[in-house]
C-alpha cells in the first residue's frame, strides 16, 4: 500500500494455526503471517494451555532476529486468516499479527512484579516511547489479568506519555481458569515469558493510529451508589451489603443468596455465566465504564471486581444481547476509522472481553469478528478475548470491561 505523502509501503498480514504441536503452530502461524518478508514487529496471542516455550521457539525460528515480538495469553483469539474447520475465539489456536515496511517502528520495553507498584510500572513501560521517530504514535499494553487494580497501570503510563499518546491494550487471560496468564516480550532471537508482567511496545507510523472503543449495553433499573468500596472489592451499594443489592437485582427465578454458595459448587460455570451476563456500570462523563463481577464473598458480602470500583460512583446492573454486541464491535472499528480521518485501515487489532465471548457464543463471535472485517473492508485483523481492555483516548482513565477496544493501522 502506498501513502501519497512519501510513497512509503506498510503492510499488516496475520496468520492462525490449530496444528496439536506448539512448535509447529508457531512455525505456521507466523511464516503465514509473514510469508517471507521481514517485520518490523510480531503480536502473539495464544492459551497459557499450550506449551507457550515450544509456541515461541517455533515463532522465533521463522523470524528475523532484529523483530519485536510481544504479546499474551487469552481467553481466546480473534484472527481473520481463520484456520479450516475452527470456530472463531472458541478453539485453542496460536494468532500471529505481523507489521512490516520502512513506514513503522517499535520499541518494547517490560517490567516484572508489576503488582507491587503498578503506576509505576506503567511509568517504566511507557518509557519505550522515548525510542520513536515516526509523527504518529500509541502506546500498546499487555498486562496481566489477575493482578487487579490495573487502573493503575493506565495512569502511570499516561503520567509518563501525557494526553497526546493513546494508549490500548489488554490484559492477558488463562480460559477463567484464574491461575496463571502470561505476557512476551522479546526479538527473533528469543522472547522471554513474564508472568506478574507488563509489556509495552510503542508503535510508530508515518501514517495516522486510530482506536475506538464500544460496549454495547444497557442500563437497567434505578441506581445504586457505592458507598464502600476499595480497588475492585465492593462492601456496599446503597450503605447495605453489596452481595445482597446486586443479587436482588439479577438473581435468576429469584434465587436467594443463602443459595449462591451451593450453585457455585454444584456448577461452577453456571454460576461464572451469571456473573458475566450481569455486570455494573458506572456513570462517566462518556457514558458507562463497566465492571464484570467476578466473583461473591458469602463471609463479609462483598463483590469482587478486577478492576476499581470507586466509592461514590452511581452504579446499575447492565443488559445486553448478541446483536446489541455485534453492533458494538462495528461501532469500535468504524470509531477506530474515524480517528484516522476516514482512510482505508491496513489492518486492526481487536481487544475485546472475554465475558463478551461468553454472551455471545459460536455464532455470535462469528457474526462479531465478520462484522469488523466489513468495517475494514475486508482488511485483516488480529486480536483476542481479554480479562479486561486497556483504551486510553482521552483522560487518566484507560481501563475497561466488557467493551471492543480497537486499533486501526494505516
Amino acid at each position: 500500500m502506498t501513502d501519497p505523502a512519501g510513497a512509503v509501503h506498510r503492510w499488516m498480514r496475520v496468520g492462525q494455526s490449530s496444528e496439536p504441536d506448539a512448535r509447529r503452530a508457531g512455525v505456521r502461524a507466523a511464516g503465514d503471517a509473514l510469508q517471507g518478508d521481514t517485520a518490523t514487529l510480531l503480536i502473539v496471542f495464544c492459551p497459557a494451555t499450550l506449551d507457550l516455550p515450544a509456541v515461541l521457539d517455533g515463532i522465533c525460528s521463522v523470524t528475523d532476529d532484529a523483530t519485536l515480538i510481544a504479546g499474551c495469553t487469552t481467553y481466546g483469539e480473534i484472527c481473520s486468516a481463520r484456520s479450516p474447520g475452527t470456530r472463531p475465539g472458541m478453539d485453542h489456536t496460536v494468532v500471529v499479527a505481523a507489521l512490516g515496511g520502512p513506514g513503522f517502528e517499535a520499541v518494547g520495553v517490560a517490567d516484572r512484579d508489576a503488582t507491587a507498584h503498578r503506576r509505576e510500572s506503567g511509568a517504566t513501560v511507557a518509557e519505550a516511547m522515548a525510542g520513536l521517530t515516526l509523527p504518529h504514535r500509541i502506546l500498546l499494553m499487555f498486562a496481566d489479568g489477575l493482578s487487579r487494580e490495573q487502573h493503575e497501570i493506565v495512569r502511570g503510563a499516561y503520567a509518563r506519555v501525557g494526553a497526546t499518546v493513546p494508549i490500548v491494550g489488554g490484559c492477558a487471560a488463562d480460559d477463567l481458569e484464574y491461575r496463571r496468564t502470561y505476557q512476551f516480550l522479546g526479538t527473533g532471537a528469543g522472547v522471554e515469558l513474564l508472568q506478574d508482567g507488563l509489556v509495552g511496545v510503542a508503535l510508530g507510523s508515518v501514517s495516522p493510529l486510530g482506536a475506538g472503543i464500544a460496549h454495547g449495553w444497557t442500563k437497567v433499573g434505578d441506581p445504586m451508589v457505592v458507598t464502600s468500596s476499595s480497588g475492585g472489592k465492593v462492601r456496599l451499594l446503597d450503605d447495605e451489603p453489596a452481595a445482597q443489592v446486586y443479587w436482588s437485582r439479577v438473581a435468576p427465578d429469584a434465587m436467594p443468596l443463602a443459595d449462591v454458595a451451593a450453585l457455585r459448587e454444584r456448577d461452577l460455570t453456571t454460576f461464572r455465566e451469571i456473573l458475566v451476563r450481569n455486570p455494573l456500570g458506572l456513570s462517566r462523563r462518556t457514558g458507562e465504564d463497566l465492571r464484570v463481577v467476578h466473583d461473591i464473598d458469602l463471609d463479609d458480602g462483598s463483590l469482587l471486581c478486577l478492576a476499581d470500583v470507586p466509592e461514590g460512583a452511581l452504579a446499575w446492573a447492565m443488559r445486553t444481547d448478541p446483536d446489541a454486541l455485534i453492533e458494538a464491535a462495528a461501532r469500535s472499528a468504524e470509531s477506530a476509522i474515524d480517528a484516522v480521518g476516514g482512510r482505508s485501515p491496513l489492518g486492526f487489532l481487536v481487544f475485546d472481553c472475554g465475558a463478551r465471548k461468553l454472551r455471545l457464543g459460536d455464532e455470535g463471535l462469528l457474526a462479531e469478528q465478520d462484522a469488523v472485517g466489513k468495517v475494514g473492508g475486508g482488511a485483516p485483523y488480529a486480536g483476542f478475548y481479554t480479562y479486561g481492555e486497556i483504551g486510553r483516548l482521552q483522560g487518566a482513565l484507560g481501563m475497561h470491561q466488557l467493551t471492543v477496544v480497537t486499533l486501526a493501522l494505516t
